[in-house]
């Protein structure tokens, strides 16, 4: 993947942990739809393990995650109110509609809709909305933080994969 722009970790040491915290996750996020860059449609939806894992799914996935727990955890809507799916297994499926410039741009709709719905509550603030019961705010950006991280890594991995099959 290409070299994350923006501001890096490394800027925001002397930060407050939310600061940093959104810091790391912004960057795995943009790493993550980075994951897509000069790929065609059919490279992204390339499927080269024997999971329903593709690069595309992994962004769709992503934004999924997103609305898990930012919208269904801070708010308490349901995943039938906020229009996504029932189980996380569901979200890696694509349809034709899904393109790499849509599922982008979905993802990063995503992003900011959870940086809205996070915005005036701190670290401390206690979500409802989780099947696991009450969690800190700081628990959920720390759990999105490790999935975005991994998912960044599964996309290293296929991404080499797809550009070294059309080599």
């Amino acid at each position: 993947m290409q070299p994350l722009p923006g501001t890096f970790a490394e800027d925001v040491v002397h930060q407050d942990a939310r600061v940093q915290v959104e810091v790391f996750l912004d960057e795995h996020r943009a790493g993550l739809r980075a994951c897509l860059d000069g790929l065609t449609e059919e490279q992204a939806r390339r499927s080269l393990v024997p999971s329903r894992t593709t690069l595309l799914g992994l962004v769709k996935h992503a934004a999924f995650v997103e609305r898990v727990w930012f919208d269904e955890a801070v708010t308490g809507r349901s995943r039938a109110e906020i229009g996504i799916p029932t189980s996380a297994e569901e979200s890696f499926d694509l349809d034709a509609a899904d393109t790499v410039d849509s599922v982008r741009r979905d993802h990063a709709a995503a992003c900011e809709a959870s940086r809205r719905a996070t915005a005036g509550l701190g670290l401390d603030h206690v979500v409802h909305g989780n099947r696991r019961g009450p969690l800190p705010l700081r628990w959920v950006y720390l759990h999105v933080l490790r999935e975005v991280a991994q998912h960044c890594g599964h996309a290293d991995i296929l991404r080499e994969q797809v550009l070294a099959a059309q080599a």
